[in-house]
């Protein structure tokens, strides 16, 4: 099993973690309702996607 030498700074081990942050999810606006969304998906409020109504929304 590999055991370490020597101490690891912060600095160096922030400097290996600067790429694992999460990334922000891209939103779009609905063309229909102008409620924000996911980009490729229905919209949720309203159930359209691309111009045409493709599910139906409870009330």
């Amino acid at each position: 099993m590999a055991v370490p030498k020597h101490k690891v700074s912060k600095s160096k081990r922030d400097k290996r973690r600067t790429h694992q942050k999460i990334a922000v999810p891209n939103v779009t606006k609905c063309p229909e309702c102008g409620e924000v969304k996911l980009p490729h998906r229905a919209c949720p409020e309203c159930g359209s996607y691309k111009g045409r109504t493709v599910t139906t929304i409870k009330e």
